[in-house]
Parts: C-alpha cells; structure tokens; sequence
C-alpha cells in the first residue's frame, strides 16, 4: 500500500512537541513495515536524518505552510493533488490539518483542542482558522487519533465525533532522559547555577502554559523562604509575540533568581533536568504534557496542573495545584524541597514513567493505520 504523511513539523534543530510524536512514530513504522511504501510530504527542504528507511520517497510540496492562507493552498491543493496523481491509499496527518479535497481516506492526531478552551492565548488569525477548521478535519478523518483518553473524550463532547472512532496513543519518552547520581548533579548544578539548587520548566513560552503566575508563585517562595538558594530555570522559546510573562518579570523580587535559557536539546537538557528540585508545570491546558513523563523518567518530582489531561498523565506520581493559586503552587513548592517528600514522589515517578514508551506509541498508531488499510482490501 502506498502511504503519505504530513511531514511539515520534520524540522532539523526545531522539533517541538508534536515534531517529536511524528519523528518517533514516523522512525518506527516506517522500519517496521517495509511492505508498505510512505510518502514524506514536506514543505520546505528537508534533512536526510528524517528519512528512516529505504521505503520512504520525501516529496517538497510548495507553498512552504506556516500561515492559514497557505495552510489552506498546500492540504487543500498541493496535497490533494499530489495524493490523487500518485494513487495514495492513505494519508496519514501527525499534526491533525487534512486536505478537505481528496476523496482518499485520511488520518487525523488530534493532540488537543486547547483554543476551545482558551481561544485568547491565540493570536486572531490562527484561532479563526483552528476553530472553523479542526471540527471539520475531525468530521473529515476516517479515523482520529490523540495522545489521552481526556482529549479523547474532549473531541467526542465538543466535535461531536463518536468514540468508536478515536483512538489513543499515550505520547513516548526519549530514552536519553535518565536519573543522575548526586556527583553528577552536583557537576551539572556548578556549571548551570554554580551549584545552587533549581525548579525548571520546559515549554515553549506563551500564556497557556501559564508563565506569569509559575514566576509569581517563584517569587512566593522566595519571599516565604528567605534562607532558599533555588533558582528557577526556564527552558524554551516564545510561540507567539506579545507574552505577558516579560511584566511579570520585570516586577519580580527575585528576578535574579530566574534563568531563561532558551531552546535546549535533548542532549543539553538531560543533564539540566535530571539535577532540578522539581519540574514545575502548571499550565492552564494540556492534552498529553510530555515533560511531565521526561521528568519522572529523570527522577525528578513534577508539580503540575490539576486539570485537563495533567492528573491522567501524572497519576499518584504528581503534586497537583490549580493552575490560578499562586498560593498553593507557592507552597507545593516549598513542599517538594522536603527530603521525604522528595523521595516519594521521585519513586512513584520513576515507576509510572515505564508505561510510557515510543514503541508503544508507534505501535498503537500503526494499529490505527492498518485498521483503515484493511477496510480498503
């Protein structure tokens, strides 16, 4: 059978979230099934690190997609023509965006529909697009596929789009993050923070993983632990322009305390993170959370949110706070630095972080795949 993906996010240096679900499956697959030819539909020139298997053809689709009018021009006329003069049987869309003019049957990952929830953390243009697009995409796609039973049950609810037809693929792990021993922590926390303890988030940098009020519950901590030495490390880059966090900052107490460090990869930040007091991440909205399994596999205790898919994720191995009391994540804080706590929270992290694997994943979305390929025997 001939297969075709959406390859757009396969970015050499800028894999994000979703970037990465589509390497690690996409690497699995492709290896695993050689019966089978994939095309690779990118939509600017790609890195042969992304071309995992001699049955995989990379096609560059133009115009390059990164606005909603072009997203439009490349699913709706370049990919459906492309799938149309080549026979594809199946498309398969990592990031969700279908062509809504090709009669060849489609499969969508939906990993969340965050801009239901909180449509003003989007900028204008791009949440007109999600919010009359992605229903139809779910309506459209002869299967669905998301990375939680939460968001599972949030497309059935919102979309509409009957439970019999979404499946879930819990997202993996990179088994480059590990526990570090004490000396290692200790070299890694000289060269960072010289050798002062830290909380670190990793994300991208944008209102809904809620920013301001983790760098004010910082703040709090600080001031209600004046014997603290801890910094706060934050690990990405902005999303969008116009983030309110910079005020926040600026008006920070102990904005000296706190490191943004940018993009790091995972090389750079096994180290990083496998020596922080604790993952802070209480964002307002998440469909999956992956840096809350990376840390565990890391042993290192995760705070984070106690709504949308967090608490799945995270089950008895997380602290939970709500997202908007900067009290409460203030003192989970000041909780987490107890040794016995600590301890706790770090071994049932380290255990539940086994059921998240890639192999799995890539596994359960071939499940997917082939279910729609049998029906077209």
């Amino acid at each position: 059978m001939k297969i075709a993906v959406n390859t757009r996010l396969l970015q050499k240096g800028k894999l994000e979230g979703i970037g990465w679900f589509t390497f690690e499956v996409l690497k699995r697959i492709t290896q695993q099934h050689p019966e089978h030819h994939f095309y690779f539909l990118f939509d600017r020139p790609f890195s042969s690190d992304f071309i995992f298997a001699d049955n995989i053809t990379p096609v560059v689709l133009f115009p390059q997609a990164r606005h909603p009018i072009l997203f439009n021009i490349w699913f709706n006329w370049s990919v459906s023509i492309f799938l149309k003069k080549n026979k594809i049987d199946v498309f398969f869309s990592p990031d969700g965006y279908l062509s809504l003019r090709t009669k060849v049957p489609q499969i969508a990952t939906i990993h969340d529909l965050n801009f239901e929830h909180y449509p003003e953390f989007l900028p204008a243009h791009i949440l007109r697009y999600y919010k009359k697009k992605f229903p139809l995409f779910a309506k459209y796609s002869h299967r669905v596929l998301t990375v939680s039973e939460f968001s599972k049950q949030d497309i059935h609810k919102l979309y509409n789009i009957p439970l019999s037809k979404i499946d879930v693929a819990y997202n993996g792990i990179n088994p480059v993050f590990s526990p570090l021993s004490t000396s290692e922590q200790q070299i890694v926390r000289k060269s960072i923070t010289n050798g002062k303890p830290y909380f670190i988030y990793i994300g991208s940098l944008n209102k809904r993983k809620n920013i301001s009020n983790m760098l004010k519950a910082f703040d709090l901590f600080k001031s209600n632990n004046g014997h603290s030495n801890h910094k706060f490390l934050l690990v990405g880059e902005n999303m969008f322009t116009g983030q309110d966090y910079n005020k926040v900052y600026q008006s920070m107490r102990h904005k000296d305390d706190v490191v943004f460090l940018g993009r790091l990869y995972d090389d750079q930040l096994k180290g990083i993170l496998s020596s922080a007091t604790a993952l802070l991440y209480v964002s307002y909205f998440e469909g999956f959370g992956i840096p809350i399994v990376e840390a565990m596999k890391s042993g290192v205790p995760v705070i984070t949110g106690t709504n949308s898919a967090m608490p799945e994720i995270g089950g008895e191995a997380a602290l939970y706070c709500e997202p908007n009391d900067i009290q409460q994540i203030a003192k989970t804080m000041n909780e987490i630095t107890k040794p016995e706590v600590r301890e706790k929270v770090i071994k049932k992290g380290l255990e539940r972080a086994k059921q998240f694997n890639w192999d799995i994943t890539a596994d359960r979305v071939w499940k997917t795949i082939d279910k729609v390929l049998s029906e077209l025997e």
